[in-house]
């Protein structure tokens, strides 16, 4: 496990877009799903900022790690978040994007886009492998769309799971732990005082916090795993 704080948002998206561009040179191609949330909206709103030909969009397939069931127009959707902030800014090739359809049936959408998934993604022991796979937390331990009250779907055969926000009973899809640990990169990016107590539990208290929280299943088989945390969330860390 490897843990960056960062003493502002923006001193968090620098050093993740310089870690970022290292793994887009290297590559002809890179799968990369995407997160929602106000701390990837940062980023993307720094991607949108950077100088022509930074890095070579071309080459990056875009894919998301859940969506919330409403049509792409709707402000709650990741990928109009994505595409307000991200993809209007930059020359990303239609064919590039592969979200997920929120506003289909969710159980057809969870199906269709894990078979999606294993034909677009390199398979590492027969699991859909991104090259990045971006994480968010939210303040109850929940990563993607798997919260605590249902963590069993964590461990759901399939590639992606409908999942049910526990406080306004929103659909969504969700990619499982089984595509999430098979990731070659995986990096949350979490930031805000709100999510310093379980940050502290799930880094300091590994096995415990798996008993309880989504996110500290989070245990990628190529063991890497990255953490871009700012002070106000790293801040109970000892």
């Amino acid at each position: 496990m490897d843990i960056q704080i960062y003493t502002t948002q923006e001193d968090l998206n620098q050093s993740f877009t310089t870690w970022f561009k290292e793994i887009v040179t290297e590559k002809e191609t890179v799968t990369v799903a995407l997160s929602g949330g106000a701390t990837p909206r940062s980023l993307f709103d720094y991607w949108a900022r950077l100088p022509e030909g930074e890095i070579d969009w071309k080459k990056i397939k875009f894919f998301w790690g859940d969506e919330r069931c409403v049509p792409p127009t709707d402000n709650d959707s990741n990928y109009k978040m994505t595409k307000d902030h991200l993809f209007n800014f930059l020359p990303i090739p239609q064919e590039n994007i592969f979200r997920i359809l929120g506003e289909n049936d969710p159980e057809v959408e969870a199906k269709r886009y894990s078979e999606l998934l294993d034909n677009e993604l390199e398979t590492k022991k027969g699991v859909p492998s991104f090259d990045i796979l971006m994480l968010g937390m939210g303040d109850d331990g929940h990563t993607a769309s798997i919260f605590p009250h249902e963590i069993s779907r964590w461990d759901h055969p399939d590639n992606c799971v409908t999942a049910t926000h526990p406080v306004t009973g929103q659909i969504r899809v969700s990619l499982t732990g089984k595509v999430i640990n098979a990731a070659q990169q995986v990096v949350f990016l979490v930031t805000g005082e709100n999510k310093a107590d379980k940050v502290a539990e799930i880094i300091g208290q590994p096995q415990e916090a798996a008993k309880k929280y989504p996110a500290a299943l989070v245990q990628p088989d190529s063991d890497k795993l990255l953490w871009f945390l700012d002070q106000k969330a790293a801040q109970k860390l000892r």
